[in-house]
């Protein structure tokens, strides 16, 4: 593969990346407080992510074989697996426990106050209730777990990995490529930050629904993104398993 059919496919692999919850999803959700935008604070955040899946890409780019080679009896056990099945059973009971009419009516009620738990956490991340010190803590603390909870959804990126291993040029070269392609992740998101700051008047409204929308249904998305991960992790336990092949 040629250099610039190389760079073509990690720019492309790196765009699809930077559709996920850490690197626009939770970056969107920065940028819709109605209190002036904390430049700072969003580099932080998002150059946190970018540089937790650079260290990330190098340990697997260096470290895949002696991990599997290391781990993956114990993870195909069935004492493992057991364990698995019962953590996404109840990550399932848990989640029809969130979602019900009355904690949904709750926490409209703390929406509309101004008391909801999201706005409170953005108020922390940005600054706004607690000391510098402390939000910026809490923030790094969220890109962090931000990318922990992307760790079993980070497709393109190991398609990226692969792909420079196989066909990518030797070391230094192929971790500057690696960091271009963290840096290409969160170019939208600086791109968005650009027109919050420029543009503002005409994202406000645009942006004040998003906001309204994330607000009210962060507890039923909550839910629902607990239920999805139980349900995965019951299934890929059940199939590992053997009981129904």
């Amino acid at each position: 593969m040629t250099l610039t059919a190389l760079v073509s496919t990690l720019v492309l692999l790196a765009l699809i990346d930077s559709t996920s919850v850490g690197t626009l999803l939770i970056p969107i959700w920065l940028l819709m407080t109605p209190q002036r935008v904390r430049v700072d604070r969003f580099l932080i955040y998002l150059f946190t992510v970018s540089g937790c899946y650079f260290v990330i890409g190098l340990i697997i780019m260096f470290g895949t074989d002696s991990f599997l080679n290391q781990y993956a009896p114990l993870m195909e056990s069935q004492p493992f697996l057991l364990g698995q099945l019962v953590i996404g059973i109840l990550l399932m009971v848990i989640s029809q426990l969130m979602d019900t009419k009355k904690s949904r009516a709750r926490a409209a009620e703390r929406a509309g106050s101004g008391e909801g738990t999201i706005l409170k956490w953005r108020a922390r991340v940005t600054g706004e209730t607690v000391s510098s010190r402390s939000s910026i803590t809490i923030l790094i603390g969220l890109a962090l777990t931000a990318v922990v909870l992307e760790l079993g959804t980070m497709l393109p990126y190991l398609a990226a990995i692969g792909v420079l291993v196989s066909e990518g040029p030797a070391w230094p070269m192929s971790g500057i490529l690696l960091l271009g392609y963290c840096f290409v992740m969160i170019v939208p998101s600086l791109i968005l930050l650009a027109g919050r700051l420029l543009a503002y008047p005409v994202l406000k409204q645009p942006l004040a629904k998003m906001d309204s929308w994330l607000v009210n249904n962060a507890q039923n998305a909550t839910a629902w993104i607990v239920g999805i991960v139980g349900f995965l992790l019951t299934v890929n336990a059940v199939y590992d398993l053997g009981w129904f092949q």
